[in-house]
């Protein structure tokens, strides 16, 4: 069965050009043209949403597994799977522009072993590229499906120097849409919709806990979609006066950014310190945290409108005047959950002359582990002091290593910058501490940001936690978050687990003292939000990997957790499988998301792990199957 159905793929045009097949296309540019003014009612197609209709739902596939019964979506091998030519449709309504799965390391296997049957995928030249480029954040963002840290496909077709080794699926998505057009995106809800298939929207894949990607899934990808419209005066819903900008869903920081700069006067918007996150995705349904948010607020608190398509494959706006509710969700309420952004538009800000500073305190200035972690209790004790000045801080944390890269000051001289950091400076100097700094000027913050701020590496294979410590946590509990910071670094009886810290200090509350979006409302006395990362090791196996995730869970994080009275962490950069995650990621928020959810979604053609209204949901049998509790 599937060896017939991989050739009728192929021959449908459904594999990867990059492995050797040319990708068909199926319709002209003209008759997708007229396709999408069908589907869009010949103009925009957005507006109000008078009716929610899900009488074309398929039903969930009855299931038992562990003693509970489910209604689960449906997967390649079961009778409930769409047939081929429902697939070849598809790829007909999309214009050529569905492609079956197969993972960027498949190039250096001699076959990909898909769901469909045997590919013979080995090119030496893509082999060769895929090696160069497998930590290359932008590389990866390019492909289809990818996912930028991979511990979530299931790592089962990495890069390897040897041909003959296995190269599965994993948890990667089936089949993948690179949308070009708002038809496309629609024409892939309802399919899902329509045939009770898991759906994925994928936009650059910048994602620490796997809600990019999704065993047996059709991913949607949006990074094509890059359109910039530069408004001077906004008049559009709401009370807002002054610049704006429309961005498209696929449009990323550094594009943005570059594309203000260029304005005369130089605008920004509050992006994310990665230069590949996609603006308009999941960052901004989580929130979107930057070095502007000290200043200006989180990004979601910085929307003035949305074009969205929802699970019902409805084209809605969403703004203070339409769809008010799926406005306040979409900002901050949750990536995957309300509906699939197109564009939206945001507030922009006179770009202005910065300073920025770069520290580092490692082992070529002390060998000492107390005297340095006295160092890192300095640093941390005067973040209140840095956010309350309206600064931005990133950090990174191992043993022995404190790399501060860098310190923002927007709108300051270097004069002024050096200032604000000279007392925990001078108590360096009071501890015997030697260390590295530098401080400079910038003509504007995007000089800074291009000179300062580095890409991630892509393609590495860890597990995700974090938490925010909030004013009160570090004025009085700043000897209990470094005793944490230690349990972070050097987990008790665990030689053999590697881990580190990624911190951010910032104060949403600083510039933007009111919410304005649905994000949780500790955000608006916080001070350091602190990512932690368990390395995972190549080939480990399924109960080693439960073993790391106890010990993130239960050790590292919890550690942090107890340290802390703020009750807060952020939707897209923590532990999914915490506790009272609800709480944790949205506070007095998550009722009202949770009710707006039933409303927008109510039969689960959206999933996202830990977000709003997925209670009932699980992804069981080691990670593939999702299911609803019955």
């Amino acid at each position: 069965m599937f060896g017939s159905f991989a050739k009728a793929a192929v021959l449908a045009g459904l594999v990867q050009a990059s492995f050797g097949y040319v990708v068909e296309r199926q319709v002209e540019e003209s008759t997708e043209a007229a396709l999408e003014s069908t589907l869009l009612g010949g103009g925009s197609g957005f507006g109000s949403v008078s009716r929610l209709d899900w009488s074309d739902v398929a039903p969930l596939r009855p299931y038992t597994a562990n003693g509970k019964n489910y209604g689960c979506k449906c997967y390649p091998g079961e009778s409930c799977w769409p047939a081929a030519n429902k697939w070849n449709q598809l790829n007909q309504t999309v214009g050529g522009r569905l492609s079956v799965h197969i993972p960027p390391g498949a190039a250096c296997h001699n076959t990909f072993q898909g769901p469909f049957g045997t590919v013979n995928t080995y090119n030496a030249a893509a082999c060769a590229d895929v090696q160069a480029n497998w930590a290359n954040e932008a590389w990866t963002v390019a492909k289809p499906a990818a996912a930028l840290w991979t511990y979530f496909t299931n790592d089962t077709c990495r890069p390897t120097e040897n041909p003959s080794d296995p190269c599965t699926l994993g948890y990667y998505g089936v089949y993948v849409i690179k949308a070009t057009t708002k038809a496309h995106i629609k024409a892939g809800v309802d399919f899902a919709r329509k045939n009770n298939v898991r759906l994925i929207i994928r936009n650059t894949g910048h994602d620490f806990i796997g809600r990019s990607t999704g065993f047996g899934s059709l991913v949607i990808n949006t990074n094509s979609f890059q359109d910039i419209q530069w408004i001077n005066s906004y008049s559009g819903p709401g009370n807002y006066v002054g610049g704006a900008v429309k961005i498209a869903a696929g449009v990323q920081g550094r594009t943005i950014l570059t594309a203000g700069h260029a304005r005369n006067p130089p605008v920004v918007i509050v992006t994310g310190e990665c230069p590949t996150v996609g603006i308009a995705g999941g960052f901004i349904q989580g929130g979107g945290h930057g070095p502007w948010t000290t200043l200006k607020g989180l990004s979601a608190d910085n929307v003035l409108a949305f074009e969205a398509i929802t699970a019902s494959g409805q084209y809605v706006n969403a703004n203070p005047q339409e769809n008010p509710d799926l406005f306040h969700s979409l900002k901050g309420g949750g990536p995957a959950s309300f509906a699939v952004i197109t564009s939206m538009t945001v507030k922009t800000f006179p770009d202005v002359a910065s300073a920025g500073a770069e520290f580092h305190l490692n082992s070529t200035h002390t060998f000492d582990m107390d005297l340095w972690w006295e160092g890192v209790r300095s640093f941390h004790k005067y973040s209140n002091h840095f956010v309350d000045n309206g600064l931005y801080v990133y950090f990174e944390m191992f043993t022995f290593t404190l790399r501060i890269r860098p310190f923002v000051a927007i709108g300051k001289t270097s004069t002024q910058l050096q200032a604000i950091v000279q007392p925990f400076l001078n108590e360096l100097d009071t501890l015997g501490l030697t260390y590295e700094w530098t401080v400079k000027d910038f003509p504007t913050f995007f000089d800074l940001y291009n000179d300062l701020f580095e890409e991630e590496a892509s393609g590495n294979s860890a597990l995700t936690g974090g938490w925010m410590f909030d004013h009160t946590d570090v004025a009085t509990r700043n000897d209990d978050i470094i005793d944490a910071f230690k349990t972070v670094l050097s987990v008790p009886n665990r030689p053999d687990v590697f881990s580190f810290m990624i911190g951010h200090l910032f104060n949403p509350g600083y510039g933007a003292p009111v919410s304005n979006s649905a994000t949780h409302p500790a955000w608006r006395n916080a001070t350091d939000f602190v990512i932690t990362a368990v390395v995972v090791p190549p080939g480990s196996s399924l109960a080693y990997k439960a073993d790391l995730q106890n010990v993130l869970t239960n050790t590292i994080d919890q550690a942090l957790r107890d340290a802390s009275q703020s009750g807060c962490t952020y939707v897209n950069e923590a532990d999914p499988y915490q506790n009272n995650w609800q709480q944790h990621f949205w506070g007095s928020e998550y009722p009202q998301l949770q009710q707006r959810r039933s409303k927008w979604d109510p039969k689960g053609i959206f999933y996202a792990v830990a977000t709003p209204g997925t209670e009932s949901w699980e992804v069981i049998e080691d990670g593939t199957k999702l299911c609803k509790v019955l």
